[in-house]
């Protein structure tokens, strides 16, 4: 019984540390069109990267970028450069910029920022305040992002 309630007792010491490591979407520090610090202080996972970038209600990246990786699912878009080889064109840091918020790296761009939770209009309220992915997914995605090398 000990036992239990001193693992217990660690999960929840370590539950809110990770918790308390989870930058929020404000305080997102970008520098010279990278962000250097991961947004959870966790590594992201690349297959559940692959599973947000694919969905089409969450990242919906194919909805802009063609992706070889992904070529069993449909509608890829053109809009958005290629994600093929993106790893050899972008670093880590600078494609976690360009995830969270890519309208700080590409004035220009039609790309949402993905890790932005105030600044724009949402068209329903049940939106406001919140951001299109969490920190942990924006890792996810980058550590995706990463496999996609040149072949």
């Amino acid at each position: 019984m000990k036992h239990t309630a001193a693992l217990a007792i660690i999960a929840a010491i370590y539950a809110s540390m990770a918790a308390a490591e989870t930058v929020k979407p404000t305080d997102v520090a970008f520098e010279n069109g990278a962000v250097k610090v991961s947004l959870t202080g966790q590594p992201g996972d690349p297959s559940a990267g692959r599973a947000v970038f694919a969905n089409r209600k969450q990242g919906n990246c194919l909805a802009c970028h063609v992706n070889t990786n992904l070529s069993e699912e449909s509608f890829h878009g053109e809009v958005g450069p290629p994600m093929d080889g993106v790893a050899d064109r972008w670093s880590e840091t600078e494609l976690r910029a360009i995830v969270s918020n890519s309208k700080l790296i590409f004035e220009d761009t039609i790309m949402p920022g993905f890790y932005v939770d105030s600044g724009y209009e949402r068209p329903l309220d049940k939106f406001a305040g919140k951001s299109i992915l969490t920190a942990q997914q924006v890792e996810d995605v980058v550590a995706y992002l990463m496999t996609l090398k040149e072949e």
